[in-house]
């Protein structure tokens, strides 16, 4: 059965780390990585809350990317594609050669927060003993099964999830019709309209899994999961 961890690694252990100490209050969000080969990994990112004009200048000089093109600009953020070096080290790799898959990864200043899906228990162990060996450093926030609760927050819920659904409940934002709308709720949050985008969807991922989704375990089990 799958297993998602979710890692705290320094930025120089995973995307842009220099260019990202340089613009602490730039927030990078990595929407997905193509894999065109072992050694040639496609990251898809969204830039916001920053000098876009230092952030360019000192990306095209990154050593973590090879290459790297801007998509689109928008008012709120901007989108990237670049090319992860051949010989970059990190997390990047280690990742890919245990088969796991980024399900989330948020950047800021020196620290990059990561949700990783691994096909099983054996495939967390060999990650883990990977970084070891490379001196990758890495902490293990979280350890957890997709049908199960994330702990502590109800409802597989963070903290801030729940503090942002309750907040836009009381706004009106669910109200038919609707009494406040995404951008005017996004800046009463002080976060982007993107941003608040993502948060809901996770949110909603999250309520739906722990509370509608029956694993295949208790759907088997009449009685419930076995203990």
């Amino acid at each position: 059965m799958s297993v998602i961890g979710e890692f705290t690694v320094p930025s120089d252990s995973f995307l842009l780390g220099q260019t990202l100490t340089e613009v602490p209050e730039m927030v990078v969000e990595l929407q997905r990585v193509v894999a065109h080969s072992h050694d040639r990994l496609v990251p898809f990112f969204w830039v916001h809350h920053g000098d876009k004009e230092r952030f360019d200048a000192l990306l095209r000089d990154d050593p973590t990317l090879d290459e790297v093109v801007q998509l689109d600009e928008f008012e709120r953020g901007t989108s990237y594609r670049g090319v992860w070096t051949k010989h970059a080290e990190g997390v990047a790799y280690a990742y890919i050669e245990q088969g796991g898959a980024i399900l989330e990864a948020s950047g800021q200043d020196d620290t990059w927060t990561l949700r990783i899906r691994f096909d099983d228990d054996e495939s967390v162990s060999e990650f883990h003993s990977y970084c070891q060996r490379e001196e990758i450093p890495f902490v293990l926030d979280r350890l957890y099964r997709p049908s199960q609760p994330k702990g502590g927050g109800q409802y597989g819920l963070t903290p801030t999830q729940r503090e942002t659904l309750v907040e836009a409940y009381k706004c009106g934002y669910y109200d038919v019709p609707r009494e406040v709308n995404m951008t005017d709720l996004a800046d009463d949050l002080e976060t982007t309209q993107q941003s608040l985008s993502k948060q809901f969807r996770r949110s909603y991922a999250s309520l739906i899994e722990n509370t509608l989704v029956v694993s295949d375990e208790e759907q088997m089990c009449p009685d419930g999961p076995n203990k």
